[in-house]
């Protein structure tokens, strides 16, 4: 135990019990005592960022790789950077803790006008920001900090969503008694008739099905019953398919996969196995425009049965208080019951592409990308062209898919790869993100290339914010941005990077470089020359359901 234990040490250990290895952040006179305790802990490392929101990305690509990820900024000014990318994990259910270095107790009970405020004495206002954006939150002091800590953090991993702490600078260094147990998450509670009333409904329903289906999405990742079915389909083969969101939370090499659902953007075999079964199981599905097209899922209450962090749907009837796993672990029994009699999956696995030649377009593009994806890789992709692009593909087994969306910000994938390579420094990162997408948070690519990471960087090129032309404005200047010497950056922004580049315009060159990086050493960067208003066929529907939706007349 050290000389002098006290309430940043416990803080720090705390998030290392939970798995946290690396904190993300950016230095601020707020927070620099408590970075000393960073430095010093041995199981946490200090992760610098070019600024908030982009660690706050990191932090997020990181926890959705290992579980929790965790954010330091100094009050005001760095919070309010950070917020944008703590509102998407609160959207998407990433638990992120944001630590948050503030004025000491002293100067705050005074009502000084310091700077970072917004110099009227109140020091609550941010906290009151955080709360719409937060699931719990805590203003730490010598008395309360440990259970504080304790109760936010619980909360954090109950609900899979960010917490938020003030450390006033006083406060980081006042003494504490180091954790003794783990941090405990408080369990759903499901009483027995509850649970047998499920299990009576649910039985109910798959008697009268005879073709079942699975349709799996980003929650059931989160809460962690991703092995679960993926014993499930092992042991109950059947039709399954992913959505966007949820993109490789389901084994996409196994007989049965689909492809990803996306509504009436889906192509006609996952529409057939999804939305003609007579019983679909919904575990952790949250639709959403952009992921189907403008709420374009036919599905109807009566044929979906839906599984939620904290409860269930059988037809019109919820069951409260069952946890995710429960309600998985029961359906499952009931399908392996059942399951002589339910009808095989009638899949009929894609054709073999045949190789592509010439300019390259997303169509070709994206067949080359379908085989340049590996086995373990983490995939990590923008929104836009990018991520509608990506939706087409077969993952590999292993695979990481990082997307975002529902929150949908821009800039995203860039500081996310960031962090999921530094949680996985062992796999290959692999960031396809858009030109307009990029010039939001490219300067995270100093920080990839400042400790030593070797991701695949590729930049689509297609001159502007594609999306939004194909929205609305296809020619306006609005949607134009300033061209950039891409492959000129990596050398820019770190003072010896030994990164490589390329520009690449035709599926010849593109196909040459990509052999090259089956197991990169060093930060690669390829520029991808597109055309400006080719979309992939997903992303063509969602932005015309996006244009009839933003137009339409209130009734």
């Amino acid at each position: 135990m050290p000389d002098h234990y006290c309430i940043a040490d416990y803080l720090l250990d705390r998030l290392a019990g939970c798995g946290v290895k690396h904190l993300f952040g950016v230095p601020g006179d707020y927070n620099l005592l408590f970075l000393d305790n960073v430095i010093a802990h041995p199981r946490i490392t200090w992760v610098g960022c070019a600024n908030e929101l982009n660690a706050a990305y990191a932090a997020d690509g990181y926890a959705r790789c290992t579980g929790i990820g965790a954010l330091l900024t100094t009050y005001g000014v760095g919070e309010l950077s950070a917020l944008n990318a703590i509102a998407g994990s609160y959207a998407e259910a990433v638990p992120v803790l944001h630590v948050v270095g503030a004025p000491c107790q002293s100067a705050q009970r005074k009502g000084e006008v310091l700077h970072h405020t917004l110099g009227d004495g109140d020091f609550h206002h941010f906290m009151r920001i955080a709360r719409e954006v937060t699931a719990a939150q805590g203003w730490l002091t010598p008395a309360n900090a440990c259970s504080e800590i304790d109760r936010v953090m619980a909360e954090m991993l109950r609900t899979r969503r960010p917490g938020y702490l003030v450390l006033p600078t006083d406060v980081a260094s006042a003494p504490a008694t180091p954790p003794v147990n783990a941090i405990t998450v408080p369990r759903p509670q499901a009483d027995d008739a509850q649970l047998a009333a499920f299990r009576e409904a649910a039985q109910a329903r798959f008697a009268r099905s005879e073709r079942v289906a699975l349709l799996a999405d980003f929650l059931a990742q989160r809460f962690g019953v991703q092995k679960a079915l993926h014993q499930w389909l092992d042991d109950t083969p059947m039709p399954h398919s992913s959505l966007l969101m949820g993109k490789g939370v389901l084994d996409e090499t196994r007989a049965g996969f689909t492809g990803t659902y996306s509504g009436a953007a889906s192509s006609p075999e996952v529409c057939r196995a999804i939305e003609e079964a007579d019983l679909v199981i919904c575990v952790g599905v949250q639709f959403s425009d952009t992921i189907t097209a403008g709420f374009t899922q036919r599905l109807t209450r009566d044929q979906t049965l839906d599984v939620q962090p904290w409860a269930t749907r059988v037809g019109d009837r919820w069951f409260s208080g069952i946890a995710m796993d429960q309600a998985v672990a029961i359906l499952h029994d009931i399908a392996k019951r059942h399951s002589a009699r339910l009808a095989p999956p009638e899949i009929t696995p894609p054709a073999a592409t045949p190789p592509v030649s010439g300019a390259l377009n997303q169509n070709n593009f994206w067949t080359l990308m379908a085989a340049f994806v590996q086995p373990g890789d983490i995939l990590a992709v923008d929104q836009g062209t990018a991520a509608f692009g990506a939706a087409a593909l077969r993952l590999p087994a292993g695979c990481d898919f990082l997307v975002q969306p529902l929150w949908g910000s821009i800039g995203y994938a860039l500081p996310a790869a960031f962090g999921a390579q530094t949680a996985c420094p062992n796999r290959r990162v692999v960031l396809i993100t858009g030109d307009g997408a990029a010039q939001l948070s490219i300067q995270e690519l100093g920080s990839m290339l400042r400790d030593g990471q070797a991701p695949v960087v590729i930049v689509l090129n297609n001159d502007g914010y594609t999306v939004e032309r194909a929205i609305h404005g296809a020619t306006q200047r609005y949607n134009d941005i300033a061209p950039w010497q891409w492959t000129q950056l990596p050398h820019a922004l770190h003072a010896d990077s030994q990164a490589q580049s390329w520009r690449v315009s035709d599926t010849a060159q593109l196909r040459e470089v990509l052999e090259r990086l089956a197991r990169p050493e060093r930060l690669s960067l390829i520029e991808v020359m597109l055309p400006r208003d080719d979309v992939p066929p997903l992303l063509d529907a969602v932005s015309r359901a996006l244009e009839a939706r933003n137009g339409a007349k209130e009734e």
